[in-house]
């Protein structure tokens, strides 16, 4: 963790040197990621256990974290009580490398974005897990952002590598995470509410940590354990907008497949949800941390998406505007998902691409600097969670040839901002509510 300063007064955080206002900068990214941590959430929220076994399932980036937590928490109140279960996260994400390895529950790892023969053998282990249990059982199941790839066992008559090519085209034409999801939920053996339709009549109890913008519940990691009101028309007339060649066995699947288990279905009246922690709340802790000091302090919104690096240059208009006649420092916060449509064969993820738009917009522009990471701590699928800037950073920039329009062309942020020393590598944070950004802008001096 990066110590925040904490400048008592608007005339201190104006003050601030570009080393101090980066290092400002990204102590609030680290109090916005405390807040959504596991460790700050479950503790509270254990269930009386019920007469017959717990089984604790669970996908994500935080599924390790949020069953370590849940291990410590049953321990501390009721270690008596049987516990057992298996969760999937991503590769170097498990808990063993947090210092606090599970002991009731199994960790899985899988691949992530793209699913791979783990991800499958992690989907089918947790189908046979929940298969025997019976009324008087109950499963927990722990859900966050990176579930759908973790977890990912293809319907019947689908191969796992049809779906991992139709992943990777809806991830490099940049569609929008709702729609990847709907897509997947209804190629899949467990998604949309199928891995509880196999558990019950055992209550299914899910935790979720969201990463999708507007928190729905059933879109996270495609809502394993939740009923899904999309159809598998949905899911083929996306793969059809968006110009994606669909393999006669899915197409197959679409037209002819049942629908997944619904909203109204009655086998679901005993399960609950609660979404524990979700963008709105890093962004909070942020607010929060910042406004102490007395600064001004807007949040553009919690649930922003289109393409990165036309919200980077839309938010550099912004920031140029509201500096303008601007008499105490100003802060502007925001989260969400964004996508990046693949043009180039460069390095990269959506948080540098949207902070590269930025960059190219603000050209140098005194006194604003920014920052942007993935809060799971990988941004895209290289080992960095973001980066930041300085108002100095241009003319470093044009010192060393590095050109921003040359490199949004090729897609290639990471290599930019690895040159100007501004990746932020922080490794796996094991939570995950996607996106935060950060923008401080002070009053220009006469």
């Amino acid at each position: 963790m990066v110590a925040t300063p904490s400048p008592s007064s608007p005339e201190a955080i104006a003050a601030l040197s570009a080393p101090e206002a980066l290092r400002w900068l990204r102590g609030l990214a680290d109090t916005a990621v405390h807040a959504v941590h596991p460790d700050s959430l479950l503790p509270g929220e254990l269930p009386p256990p019920p007469a017959g076994r717990t089984l604790v399932v669970g996908a994500g980036k935080a599924a390790a974290a949020m069953a370590a937590t849940l291990e410590r928490a049953w321990q501390a109140h009721q270690p008596e009580a049987p516990l057992e279960g298996l969760v999937v996260t991503r590769y170097g994400h498990g808990i063993e490398a947090h210092g606090a390895p599970c002991e009731r529950i199994e960790v899985l790892e899988a691949s992530h974005p793209m699913p791979d023969g783990l991800s499958e053998e992690a989907a089918r282990r947790m189908l046979e897990a929940v298969a025997p249990l019976g009324e008087e059982d109950l499963v927990i199941a722990l859900i966050s952002g990176g579930g759908s790839a973790l977890m990912s066992l293809p319907a019947p008559g689908i191969t796992l590598a049809e779906k991992q090519a139709l992943n990777r085209e809806l991830l490099r034409c940049g569609a929008p995470i709702r729609e990847i999801n709907t897509v997947r939920r209804h190629l899949s053996a467990i998604k949309g509410g199928r891995l509880a339709a196999a558990a019950h009549p055992a209550p299914v109890l899910t935790w979720v940590i969201s990463d999708v913008p507007g928190d729905d519940p059933t879109l996270v990691a495609s809502g394993p354990t939740l009923p899904d009101a999309s159809t598998p028309a949905d899911a083929l007339a996306i793969l059809e907008r968006h110009g994606i060649a669909i393999p006669d066995a899915v197409r197959r699947h679409l037209e002819g497949a049942g629908e997944a288990p619904a909203p109204d279905d009655q086998g679901f009246a005993r399960d609950r949800a609660r979404v524990l922690a979700r963008a709105a709340d890093a962004l909070e802790a942020a607010r929060v941390a910042a406004a102490t000091s007395g600064i001004e302090v807007r949040v553009l919104g919690d649930d922003l998406e289109g393409e990165a690096r036309e919200l980077g240059r839309a938010q550099a208009h912004l920031a140029l505007s509201s500096q303008a006649g601007l008499s105490r420092p100003l802060l502007l916060l925001s989260g969400g998902e964004t996508s990046v449509t693949v043009r180039g064969d460069g390095r990269g993820g959506r948080n540098v691409e949207y902070l590269l738009g930025l960059f190219e917009a603000l050209q140098g522009a005194p006194g604003i600097y920014a920052l942007a990471i993935d809060t799971d701590g990988i941004d895209g699928s290289e080992d960095n969670a973001g980066a930041l800037i300085a108002d100095a950073d241009w003319a470093r920039a044009r010192q060393q040839g590095l050109d921003p329009a040359t490199f949004l062309s090729r897609n290639d942020a990471y290599t930019f901002f690895q040159a100007l020393e501004r990746l932020i590598v922080t490794g796996p944070t094991r939570t995950n509510v996607n996106d935060f950004r950060a923008i401080l802008i002070l009053p220009r001096t006469p």
